[in-house]
């Protein structure tokens, strides 16, 4: 598709209804751009929604990279965006894929969702909003472990049977910590895995740790980049692969690679808007993969 589309963009701030608290602190404010392209065909939306703590560009390089695009691009343009502009390769190529490709617009509300929890107690009455899920997330490494624990132990308890719970340290735990942890949790059928345990630094404890318990692991900070998710299987990971595909790049290298290598994958959320929520979940349905997507965040705005 080499015709010029006319390009645009508005960049946007959302306040969080209540912060999202992790083991990289209090995050209040989403900011991110939404982009749109413009062909005789009609107009097609993208998102880029940095998470530069993640890996990705900063919002005032997203903001530079599209002030200096100009009024028009093609698809050379979009297919030179360099790679430490993520989150824009992505914004930019899902619109131009709607675009040539012109799709019809996919179902979105046959896929499982993962609904996210608060951290702490607040999680034991919380789940109850969403009685119909089937899968929870709960961000752990936040308060001290026995504390969260011994909230765990009584989380499974109230959950309603056949409910999956994913545990998400963030990679705030040390390896003893951690190794305190699994020998918890495999004990917990309901646990469907632990997330990022430990810092991307200490991958080889990850991967030795994956080997030596039950429970199933998953990486998500070790596989921030594109380039991250290739060195992880290439090192040899072999379990599951928490992917942020609005920060990781070009959708369809996401895809290819996934496939080529039958990686078990969660496609997961950087609270972005519909428009980026909905190019995120287009992708997790080509994937195909049984796992529940990480997309249950609506509540926190």
């Amino acid at each position: 598709m080499g015709n010029k589309l006319k390009f645009k963009f508005d960049n946007y701030q959302r306040h969080f209804q209540q912060p999202l608290r992790t083991s990289h602190g209090v995050w209040r404010t989403r900011e991110g751009i939404i982009i749109s392209l413009e062909s005789e065909a009609g107009i097609s939306q993208g998102e880029i929604a940095p998470l530069p703590w993640f890996g990705s560009e900063t919002m005032s390089q997203a903001l530079e990279f599209c002030q200096q695009l100009g009024k028009t691009v093609d698809s050379e343009d979009i297919a030179g965006i360099p790679d430490y502009l993520p989150a824009c390769q992505f914004a930019l190529e899902s619109a131009w894929l709607n675009l040539a490709k012109n799709k019809p617009k996919r179902q979105l509300d046959n896929l499982d969702y993962c609904y996210l929890l608060p951290a702490g107690k607040k999680a034991l009455t919380s789940w109850q909003d969403y009685q119909a899920a089937t899968t929870f997330k709960w961000k752990i490494g936040v308060f001290p472990l026995a504390t969260e624990i011994e909230i765990l132990k009584q989380l499974i308890t109230i959950l309603p049977t056949g409910t999956k719970l994913r545990l998400d340290a963030n990679g705030g735990l040390n390896l003893q910590q951690a190794k305190e942890l699994l020998s918890v949790t495999d004990r917990l059928t309901a646990v469907e895995f632990v997330e990022q345990p430990l810092s991307p630094k200490n991958f080889t404890e990850i991967l030795q740790l994956s080997r030596e318990h039950t429970t199933p692991l998953a990486l998500d900070e070790s596989v921030a980049s594109f380039k991250q998710l290739q060195l992880a299987y290439e090192r040899g990971w072999r379990g599951i692969f928490v992917i942020k595909a609005a920060i990781m790049g070009f959708p369809r290298k996401i895809k290819q690679f996934c496939q080529a290598n039958s990686l078990d994958v969660v496609l997961s959320s950087v609270f972005e808007t519909k428009v980026g929520r909905n190019a995120v979940l287009n992708l997790a349905q080509e994937l195909y993969h049984p796992r529940a997507v990480g997309f249950g965040v609506q509540y926190f705005y």
